[in-house]
């Protein structure tokens, strides 16, 4: 939408002696996507925005057509009008995009890279730092009102403290955006959102990389190895079913669904020059130091395969996804998920573990020092 607005495709418009404010060309945003690589033809540009229409994202400006059709026809994002369904978990998730917007758009912002037991953290600030720039913004009217505010926020999935053990209060505490508002999502996402089969049913790891030249006669993504070789793996998808409303769960309005593709060739061939045991990655003095990402999937997943077990380890990552984003690399072994300790299980319990949590994974690995 804002990308529209940017290139003018949403204006204002006449039609018969009337105008409509804020509205777009079906025809003209079909040609926009396929432009724009977001759609490879038109007739997947007309699914994505029929996917839009189904969400109540857009609507023909007079309500005349339930269906998006290829023609020249006004449409407007609901959004613009003000009919947009706002409830109270929407009204969060779009404050908290507000105000990251509002931080990194101006100089000497408060978010910065900041280091905590020899960790550095993307994003961060201080919980007293935060309150001071709400109140000197005129965002909230006091102290109080900003605290409230950072916890919805924190309860809602935007922000953290950075080791995930504090609410938000009015302290020296350090808090990160959990999510990049502004890392680019493709419109094609929208349309895996398909039905599955059980979990157990796939031997291989949940933890998609997306696919590379989509192709709907071809299931299986590409594994980025260390030595730059690239191998088919087999993979599944998670939807994006991001329903925000009337739902505890700030991510999934419905149980989240897995789509499980044909088995493709296998690589079984570990990144991992030599076994490493868990009494090796505990040991005292042992060269490994232990990090905190956490990783908002999207429609295809969350970019990265694990294998092996006990400990497991990371076998792939996908340098354009969210895993690579928050810091994920392949060599990294698993110690803990959503705070549950699993250096003594295997990927496929790790598997569960993840497709039965929220979108929003935060994971503890260890790296080796080199």
């Amino acid at each position: 939408r804002l990308r529209l607005h940017d290139g003018k495709l949403i204006k204002d418009r006449r039609y018969h002696l009337r105008t409509y404010p804020n509205c777009f060309v079906a025809k003209e945003l079909t040609d926009w996507l396929i432009d724009h690589k977001e759609a490879p033809d038109r007739e997947t540009g007309i699914r994505l925005m029929q996917k839009l229409m189904d969400h109540y994202i857009i609507h023909h400006v007079c309500d005349e057509h339930s269906d998006y059709k290829d023609a020249k026809l006004l449409y407007r994002f609901r959004k613009d009008d003000g009919t947009f369904p706002l409830s109270k978990d929407v009204k969060v998730f779009m404050r908290g995009q507000s105000l990251y917007e509002k931080l990194v758009s101006v100089e000497e912002s408060i978010l910065k890279v900041r280091e905590e037991n020899s960790v550095k953290y993307q994003r961060t600030f201080l919980g007293s730092e935060m309150i001071d720039w709400l109140i000197q913004e005129g965002e909230v009217e006091n102290r109080q009102e900003a605290v409230e505010l950072g916890r919805a926020l924190l309860e809602h999935g935007i922000i953290q403290h950075v080791s995930n053990r504090h609410h938000f209060f009015d302290s020296d505490i350090l808090y990160q955006f959990w999510i990049n508002f502004r890392r680019r999502r493709r419109l094609t996402e929208l349309l895996n959102e398909n039905s599955s089969r059980a979990l157990s049913e796939s031997p291989d790891s949940p933890f998609c990389l997306r696919k590379l030249n989509p192709d709907p006669g071809n299931t299986s993504f590409l594994s980025v190895q260390t030595n730059k070789e690239i191998k088919i793996v087999s993979a599944v998808r998670r939807s994006s079913i991001t329903s925000l409303s009337g739902n505890s769960n700030p991510y999934f309005s419905a149980p989240p669904t897995l789509v499980f593709p044909p088995v493709a060739e296998c690589n079984p061939k570990s990144v991992l020059k030599r076994p490493v045991t868990n009494e090796e990655l505990l040991s005292p003095g042992a060269p490994y130091v232990k990090k905190t990402l956490t990783i908002v999937g999207d429609a295809v997943g969350w970019g990265f395969v694990v294998r092996g077990g006990r400990p497991c380890h990371i076998q792939a990552v996908d340098p354009g996804g969210p895993a690579a984003a928050a810091g994920m690399k392949v060599c990294q072994f698993v110690f803990s998920v959503n705070g549950v300790y699993v250096l003594h299980l295997d990927y496929q319990t790790i598997s569960s573990l993840i497709m039965t949590g929220p979108r929003t994974l935060v994971m503890e690995v260890m790296e080796a020092i080199e």
